[in-house]
């Protein structure tokens, strides 16, 4: 693998996939662990070691570890308090009945309970109602279990019961992907929103045949001067971002009494629209939702009807206290600013009395934002249904950050649920001597077993009512995460095992309750058994083309014939360089300009033109280059564009995606890693190989679109 391999692939927004490689780190740590303390860490899940490459093993430091059992409630400040947790978690342990949450495949006796005492009484109760004494037969949902021992000890258990297996995709699917945000219609009010991404599904499904559109999160955003536009790290994965709304799509819009106010909005709509598509500027996501900020209080002085009402409290009923706790965060950061760690004392617990009183004077905002998640939810379904209608077999694919902000919404309402003091990074390798750290809590895995897995069940069960597909960004995240302590270096951190078979047994129930697809994000180096324990319960997995090597071989590229089939098979993603930029070696001249190069740019040069040539040699081989189905061709660029994406379609990749920009020759990333203010992440139009901002309809119309698109569709 390449540098530039690395810094595309370890930074994948706020979820960069694990690197490979051999780190610049000491082999042992300068404060070894005593036995007592590794022991004890083990106990708790959080490792003792990690392998950057098969042939080295990284001790982790005793600092790592006593910060990790910190966060889960575990003193270790002596020598003597850490023999005493650890005689209480063995002691607790060889005493337990049952663990919190028990896993049970269909058809399957789960171990937990064939290791019970003979003579276990078992009393169920379960998530539809009625009251069982067997496991036998129980249907799929997460239930109440309790066992009896003969000694007359008793324990309690969430028992989830779940198919074994998700359903493989029938026949092979094609589809788009892009960033939401970057596509703009003429109807658009300065960046790509809900009505722009159901017309982009009808016409792909009605017109081309195309399966799927893969848009990038949609969580709701932290707030702020400026909004940080990365959709990694959001306020809330729970709830999505209004800033996504078609306003002229609520209907009540067109009931708002003061139409002057509204004429005045929809040109200032239309100047942010002609400032990106006409003068280059990027997308000003703040002044857009200042825009629809506006337009949406005047929309909520339009009294509902009696069915929209309905529908507004059935709402409501269904997202009960979270959406409460979601829009009293947003309510309250109108007042005090976007980072709860900063409010007054009292409003810092969601759950106090000063808290419960805010809320009440704020009812009037709190209702808003409630207004706010309830319409984004239904232009959200609404998008889904137009992508069925249109004859797509799986429709819009959302993706499902990793994690969500230390100051947003989700990490104040859900506090006891996250890890104090941790973020989520990546350990320290080859690419990388210093590690990564993404600024992203991480969810304690006792607490979340201990609650029946219930904050997570309920977000997938959300993003699942309007997602025909889910991405997981960093899907390895389901098995561990690298805790990363506040204050320390990345270095100074360690893994932390999470239940990887309740994690995928509740996303195969959800997921399948849905009849979703799921793919995982699993680019990089990944533990071993990993992809083959999603691969055996349905998740698809992520293959880009330029990373798929024979990597223990020759490290030639792998022919057609060796990928995977249950995976994503695709050119390019959101923080690569687009297709017309590998192809040409623009890539690394970009990253030179802002710095980013850690070698001579023409080694860098030389070494990203072989990579090229090996592939492009590859695809003549196979006798892939050449014109398109269509005979539409006008230059070697698009007909090299066209041959890597026929390549695609010779392997046996169940799903095989174009990344939209690719269609026109876009030569700029989305995301650029390793940059912050130095490139204008997150807030790029759709360009062409000039770069001149295309339209949604200039996309629809293009000829050369329409010619890669018809490589797919052949």
């Amino acid at each position: 693998m390449t540098a530039e391999r690395s810094a595309e692939a370890l930074a994948e927004g706020s979820g960069e996939p694990e690197g490979p490689g051999n780190p610049e780190s000491p082999e042992s740590p300068e404060d070894p662990p005593s036995d007592d303390l590794a022991r004890l860490a083990e106990l708790h899940g959080v490792a003792t070691s990690y392998q950057p490459s098969a042939d080295r093993t990284v001790t982790a430091s005793a600092t790592a570890l006593t910060l990790a059992l910190a966060a889960l409630d575990v003193d270790t400040s002596t020598p003597g308090a850490v023999g005493a947790a650890l005689a209480v978690r063995e002691r607790e342990l060889g005493e337990r009945l049952l663990p919190p949450t028990v896993v049970c495949w269909s058809g399957a006796e789960p171990a937990a309970l064939a290791a019970l005492p003979s003579g276990t009484r078992l009393h169920i109760e379960t998530e539809q109602g009625d009251s069982r004494a067997t496991a036998d037969q129980l249907p799929h949902g997460v239930h109440r279990l309790t066992a009896t021992a003969p000694d007359g000890r008793t324990a309690s258990s969430h028992l989830v019961v779940a198919p074994p297996r998700l359903p493989t995709p029938t026949g092979r699917s094609y589809g788009l992907l892009v960033q939401l945000y970057s596509l703009l219609s003429r109807r658009s009010w300065g960046m790509g929103d809900l009505g722009d991404l159901g017309e982009l599904a009808t016409w792909a499904g009605r017109a081309l045949g195309a399966g799927f559109v893969q848009v990038n999160p949609l969580h709701a955003a932290v707030p702020g001067s400026p909004t940080d536009p990365s959709p990694y790290r959001p306020s809330s994965r729970r709830f999505p971002d209004p800033v996504h709304l078609r306003v002229e799509d609520v209907p009540e819009f067109a009931y708002v009494e003061d139409r002057e106010r509204v004429r005045a909005l929809l040109e200032r709509a239309g100047r942010l629209r002609e400032a990106v598509l006409e003068k280059g500027e990027l997308i000003d996501r703040d002044a857009v939702w200042e825009a629809k900020r506006e337009a949406l209080e005047l929309v909520r002085e339009v009294p509902l009807g009696p069915g929209r009402r309905a529908a507004y409290v059935d709402f409501l009923a269904q997202e009960g206290d979270a959406l409460e706790d979601h829009a009293t965060w947003c309510a309250l950061a109108e007042l005090h600013g976007s980072d709860w760690q900063r409010w007054p004392e009292g409003l810092r617990d969601p759950r106090s009395p000063e808290t419960t009183r805010a809320r009440g004077e704020l009812m009037d905002r709190v209702d808003f934002h409630c207004r706010l998640a309830w319409l984004t939810d239904g232009q959200l379904t609404a998008a889904q249904r137009l992508a069925r209608e249109a004859g797509m077999p799986v429709g819009i694919v959302h993706d499902l950050a990793v994690g969500v902000h230390p100051g947003g919404a989700d990490a104040w309402a859900q506090q006891e649920y996250f890890a104090a003091g941790m973020s989520v990074g990546a350990p320290p390798d080859a690419f990388n001597a210093r590690g990564q750290d993404w600024g992203l809590p991480p969810w304690r895995p006792d607490r979340l077993a201990e609650s029946g897995y219930e904050p997570y069940r309920r977000l997938l069960r959300a993003l699942f009512r309007y997602a025909g597909a889910l991405r997981i960004d960093h899907v390895m995240g389901l098995f561990r995460l690298w805790w990363v302590p506040q204050g320390h270096a990345p270095t100074a951190g360690t893994y932390v095992r999470y239940d990887a078979e309740a994690m995928l047994a509740i996303l195969v129930l959800e997921a399948s309750r849905a009849g979703a697809v799921v793919i995982g994000e699993d680019l990089g180096t990944v533990e071993p058994g990993v992809r083959e324990t999603l691969r055996a319960r349905g998740v698809l997995g992520t293959s880009v083309l330029w990373f798929e090597r024979d990597w223990d071989g020759d490290g030639r590229p792998l022919p057609p014939e060796s990928w995977r089939a249950d995976c994503l098979a695709t050119a390019t993603t959101h923080d690569l360089p687009p297709t017309a930029a590998r192809l040409t070696g623009e890539h690394v001249q970009l990253r030179d300009s802002l710095g980013l190069l850690t070698r001579p740019l023409e080694q860098e040069r030389a070494e990203a033109s072989a990579d090229t040539g090996e592939w492009l040699e590859l695809l003549s081989r196979l006798g892939l280059l050449r014109g398109s189905h269509g005979g539409h061709c006008t230059s070697e660029e698009e007909a090299e564009i066209q041959a890597v994406h026929r390549f695609l379609l010779h392997t046996p990749a169940r799903m095989v995606g174009i990344w939209l920009p690719d269609g026109v020759g876009d030569r700029r990333p989305q995301n650029l890693p390793g940059t912050w203010d130095q490139y204008p992440n997150w807030r790029l139009p759709i360009a062409d190989a000039e770069g001149r901002a295309v339209t949604l309809e200039e996309l629809a119309a293009s000829a050369r679109v329409r010619a890669l698109l018809e490589v797919l569709r052949g």
